[in-house]
């Protein structure tokens, strides 16, 4: 299913083409499960919460791109676009962005600031992206 936006990606060189394969996008929606499951685990510290759940949204970020027919290499994009790949509010994949930023900036310079907040939104609208890619597999 072509989608306007992302085939002006495509043209644009950020994302490519690529036929979905069930088998990859079945393995993404589990993985994101399993680390969605744990980020909700009692005992872990935030960091690791916030590790677990951010990396579960992309991989269902993900999945989704994949399911529709693209590829990104761009972490940010997956996340950008998930209001065409799966009709999520702009509120909510702008918290993600967030996320992403505060993931960089412990990646590349080795500070995690995660507030209660700010987690709890991450695993609640990681949740959500369950569910959506979920919904997706059984169209």
């Amino acid at each position: 299913m072509p989608l306007g936006k992302l085939d002006n990606l495509v043209k644009i060189g950020q994302l490519k083409h690529e036929l979905p394969d069930k088998n990859e996008f079945d393995g993404m929606v589990a993985s994101a499960e399993i680390r969605l499951n744990d980020a909700k685990l009692g005992g872990l510290s935030q960091d690791g919460k916030f590790t677990l759940a951010y990396d579960a949204a992309h991989a269902l970020s993900l999945a989704a791109m994949r399911w529709h027919g693209y590829r990104s290499e761009n972490r940010y994009l997956v996340f950008q676009y998930l209001e065409e790949t799966l009709g999520l509010e702009t509120a909510k994949w702008r918290v993600l962005d967030q996320c992403h930023k505060r993931r960089n900036i412990a990646e590349y310079e080795g500070h995690l600031e995660i507030d209660s907040q700010l987690l709890n939104e991450l695993i609640e609208i990681t949740t959500e992206l369950l569910e959506l890619v979920k919904e997706l597999d059984d169209l």
